[in-house]
């Protein structure tokens, strides 16, 4: 997305008053306005003079940032793509990476959606403790208070499989390389996720960063869509790309969790609607076996190189 400073000669509404507004508050490009929230832009152009004039200015934006769209990519692209030397990292269940053929795959968004106690939360853990025990640096945005140090202590004990004295240490310096966020609102991980960008470009070409996991993501964009909120279908599209350059530019998996809602007939399906749907690259359904409390089962929903409908059991420890 461009400078705000470009639109000033294709909106009128646009002018320097309201640069100068937009800029007093950080906001220099059509990205900085997303990271903010738009009902307090609008109270502070209320305290002001022009307020009419910059409330309109404010909703030119909404509008500029509902329409946009990443620019398609055409077959070779996606040939590329699909050729590149992207691996792939383990979920630490041996019978969840053979479906998967070989894991999450770098470059990917995965999203886990399932109900209440379906494992989304467990996988998550699970994916991350494995990564971090191979120095591999996860990023953990936690939306729900649900990150647990001492279940990653658990499973990375587990996954080891070393002598106490070993585990121990293998502990230590697996926590070491997962980086927890409190998140509860969309405005903060934005935030926090453009700070990562940045700091990804500027580091050399070492890889910092395997894994992101945001968990949950639905918790986030669930309360600003519906309504007469404009922003925020525009904020969960803007999101969603932002998601998938970060995986792509830089071989990052993203692992994201959501929710399910009522749909016709009472079935359950994802929430966040359609337009989030074409978002994830690969799309999982967890459920939870009936009388195996540790056993899960993993539906393939939506795959770009295989067909939907496989599954299987998996344990998580």
């Amino acid at each position: 997305m461009g400078a705000l400073k470009s639109l000033e000669e294709v909106y009128h509404i646009i002018d320097a008053n309201f640069l100068q507004f937009c800029a007093s508050r950080g906001i220099f490009s059509v990205e900085d306005f997303l990271v903010h929230d738009v009902s307090m832009l609008m109270a502070s152009a209320d305290k002001l003079s022009n307020s009419d004039r910059l409330k309109q200015g404010i909703n030119q934006l909404v509008l500029i940032t509902e329409t946009y769209h990443q620019p398609w990519m055409n077959g070779l692209m996606l040939l590329e793509d699909r050729e590149q030397n992207k691996h792939y990292i383990s979920t630490g269940s041996e019978s969840f990476d053979v479906l998967l053929q070989g894991g999450l795959r770098e470059g990917h968004v995965t999203e886990l959606v399932g109900p209440s106690s379906s494992g989304k939360t467990q996988v998550c853990f699970q994916v991350a403790s494995n990564v971090a025990l191979k120095k591999g640096n996860v990023v953990f945005f936690d939306s729900g208070n649900s990150f647990s140090p001492t279940r990653i202590k658990q499973m990375v004990t587990h996954i080891s499989g070393s002598e106490e004295n070993k585990v121990n240490g293998g502990v230590e310096e697996a926590m070491r390389h997962i980086e927890c966020h409190a998140v509860f609102d969309i405005y903060t991980l934005l935030d926090l996720l453009h700070q990562l960008k940045l700091n990804l470009k500027s580091q050399s070409q070492k890889k910092s960063t395997e894994l992101i996991i945001i968990d949950s993501i639905s918790s986030l964009i669930a309360p600003i869509l519906g309504g007469s909120n404009a922003q925020g279908h525009a904020l969960m599209v803007s999101l969603g790309y932002l998601l998938k350059d970060l995986s792509h530019q830089h071989n990052i998996a993203v692992l994201v969790t959501n929710h399910m809602v009522s749909g016709e007939g009472g079935s359950l399906k994802p929430a966040l609607g359609e337009s989030w749907r074409n978002i994830p690259h690969v799309q999982l359904q967890l459920s939870q076996h009936h009388t195996t409390t540790n056993i899960y089962g993993v539906y393939i929903l939506r795959h770009p190189y295989m067909a939907s409908g496989k599954s299987v059991n998996f344990m998580i420890p």
